[in-house]
């Protein structure tokens, strides 16, 4: 009587494991599941900077595919970074960045928990890239609730004005002025900026992936932007 084994392959490409034995055998559940490469890991661990076992977990849970693994691990670093919300941010650096022959300069402070994340490449690295954003574009504040409230209060009589115009109903028009307002914060608020080095995420979102992958909260604590002439 032949007792080997007999592997088939559906569709997907799942190997499914056909026992020759009678007798139950407890080794062997019936289905294998898809093999994550070591390439693979290594990518998103170059790509994310979480660690081997996070990487290989988020692979599987993904199916093997990369892009859906790295918005999981993007995911679960965001959930991390606010568990550590209240933490305090005593440590940090003072990044600097001129541009076009020093005719723009950039003074930018962010800050974490340890002096010892401070001095990691990834944190210099992130102090660096935002000293550099600030120079190309121009934030008013850190923070949407940090631009001043006349600034605030000056750009809202405007979207009025405009929506008066355009003839919009009465009714919806604080809804349109609000919807104004919050591309305003967008465009101006450092956090809310999209990062001009991969504009599909934010300078929030860059700091809280950082975030993730160091253990601790980081702040982007103050700025000061120089442009010759002003």
């Amino acid at each position: 009587m032949d007792r080997g084994f007999v592997v088939s392959r559906d569709l997907v490409g799942t190997a499914t494991i056909e026992s020759g034995r009678s007798d139950p055998n407890p080794f062997f559940q019936g289905e294998v599941e898809m093999a994550i490469s070591a390439s693979d890991v290594k990518e998103l661990r170059e790509r994310t900077g979480a660690g081997m076992m996070e990487c290989k977990k988020a692979l599987e849970e993904a199916n093997g595919a990369m892009e859906t693994a790295i918005d999981i691990l993007r995911a679960k670093g965001a959930a991390k970074a606010a568990k550590r919300a209240g933490k305090e941010t005593r440590e940090g650096a003072v990044g600097s960045y001129i541009h076009m022959g020093g005719k723009i300069g950039v003074l930018v402070e962010v800050n974490c928990e340890t002096d010892f994340v401070a001095r990691t490449e990834g944190f210099r690295a992130l102090v660096k890239d935002i000293a550099m954003h600030i120079a190309a574009a121009n934030p008013l504040a850190v923070l949407p609730e940090e631009i001043p409230a006349e600034i605030v209060e000056r750009e809202r009589a405007v979207f009025v004005v405009q929506v008066k115009k355009e003839g919009k109903p009465e009714k919806i028009w604080d809804r349109i002025v609000d919807g104004k307002l919050k591309k305003f914060y967008q465009d101006n608020a450092l956090v809310e900026q999209p990062y001009v080095k991969d504009p599909d995420k934010s300078v929030g979102q860059l700091v809280t992936e950082v975030s993730a992958k160091t253990g601790e909260r980081i702040v982007v604590r103050r700025f000061t932007r120089f442009a010759l002439g002003e």
